[in-house]
């Protein structure tokens, strides 16, 4: 069984992007064409959607540049007593990628880790293919995508149907492959000698918490501001979100062995996930790291590549 999963991490999504775009060129089919199941959290989500309804990635790629800059427009400052961003564009986006699906119409496997905060708990949107833990069907597949993606501070939670409040699912998979691993072993049957995973990140930051003379740390260490104008640094979600993908990736890679690929790159800086100048430098990165890994990608999927 052939998965794909795909991390959070913002705007940097477009690295992830760039690698099955270039995988499609590569290999002349649609990522959903070489994948048995997929998902994705947060940003990793729209990407995995997208997949699961053989969105060719060229059209996702010009959707986040076309998004990008209008989703990340600030409408406060630091965020005390309202989102810093607003979700209305987020919505405009899913709506015109996804339309009026509903999971229900969704019939490859597809997963989509989310938090229910109202009640406390993680969950996970499933699509249509069998699985009785699949608690809604009817939720549109945008909605489900948008909870994902509905960062705490950042985006205002995600309203389902008045019942649950939804926020990002990074909270607590931010690389879906342990979600996806369960899902093989306990709904499918599949050994973990018949499973391999492609994993893709959205980057390796270089976060910097430099040693202070002031001891005493609160909301100007973790959440930097730059002055003058009081913007405030996502720097230690950013933190947990990449501590959280690197941990799941070294379990499964000791679990799966060669079986488990992870696409990954270090950036050398801190790119915090609303920082849209650095759109094209991401998708520059993620071509140079499909041509570098373009054998152990060939091997992986059991295809040669175009010549």
């Amino acid at each position: 069984m052939k998965i794909l999963c795909i991390d959070g991490g913002g705007i940097r999504g477009v690295f992830a992007v760039a690698i099955l775009q270039a995988i499609e060129n590569e290999y002349k089919k649609p990522i959903g064409d070489l994948f048995d199941m997929v998902a994705g959290t947060s940003t990793g989500s729209i990407i995995a959607s997208s997949v699961s309804i053989k969105v060719e990635m060229t059209s996702v790629l010009k959707n986040y540049k076309e998004f990008g800059g209008k989703i990340f427009d600030r409408q406060a400052k630091v965020g005390l007593f309202k989102s810093i961003y607003s979700d209305k564009y987020l919505r405009r986006f899913f709506h015109q990628a996804f339309g009026e699906r509903s999971l229900a119409d969704v019939t490859k496997p597809l997963l989509i880790p989310a938090v229910d905060v109202t009640h406390g708990r993680p969950f996970v949107h499933r699509s249509n293919y069998g699985n009785k833990d699949t608690k809604d069907l009817t939720i549109k597949l945008w909605d489900a995508v948008l909870s994902s993606c509905s960062a705490p501070v950042y985006f205002p939670p995600n309203n389902i149907n008045n019942h649950y409040l939804s926020i990002d699912g990074g909270l607590w998979a931010n690389n879906p492959s342990l979600v996806c691993l369960t899902e093989a072993l306990e709904y499918f049957k599949v050994d973990l000698k018949e499973m391999k995973i492609l994993s893709i990140g959205t980057g390796l930051q270089k976060i910097d918490f430099t040693i202070q003379k002031n001891k005493y740390w609160g909301v100007k260490q973790w959440l930097p501001f730059q002055l003058p104008f009081m913007k405030v640094t996502p720097k230690l979600l950013d933190l947990a979100l990449q501590l959280s993908s690197e941990s799941v990736s070294y379990q499964c890679q000791h679990l799966l062995g060669d079986n488990y690929l992870r696409l990954n790159k270090e950036l050398g800086e801190e790119v915090p996930f609303d920082d849209i100048t650095c759109m094209e430098d991401l998708i520059q990165l993620g071509r140079v790291v499909f041509d570098e890994r373009k054998e152990e990608i060939s091997s992986f999927l059991n295809i040669e590549p175009n010549r």
